[in-house]
């Protein structure tokens, strides 16, 4: 079970420093897009820009009934779905920023985008999709390399694993 985490867990650590901060950049910034942009609008936060002239009943029950309108599994559970996606982006977003189990929050952050891309963006042209599409190429380079060496899985990873 050691070795499973560890696998999780340990990121890979490219040949120079500046390649791993040219990595972390990218995570970084789409992180902090996702967190305090994205992620936290779905939470049905009255304070953002967009939510300015709803009242508290739409503002928070917008994204469940978004959700639901996907059809299939999305229409019987909508707010499980909506919680999750909300949390993948703001919780993942966070765990990307800091690079805290930055595959497991890309694997979510990748499920996520998949169905943003194929659900609720597909159709509405290739302009609409590049947001998502950003996001999802972030989340398959950071599941292929964790965190790199800026990152807090670094930090796990020499603490737990190299002793």
């Amino acid at each position: 079970m050691k070795k499973f985490f560890q696998y999780v867990i340990e990121p890979i650590q490219l040949p120079h420093w500046i390649l791993d901060l040219m990595t972390a950049l990218p995570r970084i910034a789409c992180g902090a897009a996702l967190a305090f942009s994205f992620g936290s609008d779905k939470f049905g936060m009255p304070w953002t820009p967009s939510h300015r002239n709803l009242d508290l009943f739409e503002v928070v029950y917008w994204f469940p009934q978004d959700v639901a309108a996907f059809g299939g599994i999305f229409a019987m559970f909508p707010i499980f779905f909506a919680w999750m996606g909300a949390f993948s982006e703001a919780i993942g977003g966070l765990m990307l920023i800091v690079g805290l189990k930055t595959r497991f929050a890309g694997f979510l952050i990748m499920c996520t985008m998949l169905v943003a891309i194929f659900l609720q963006k597909g159709g509405q042209g290739l302009w609409n999709v590049l947001p998502a599409l950003g996001f999802l190429w972030v989340s398959i380079y950071t599941i292929a390399l964790g965190s790199g060496r800026f990152g807090l899985d670094q930090l796990i990873t020499n603490q737990f694993f190299k002793s």
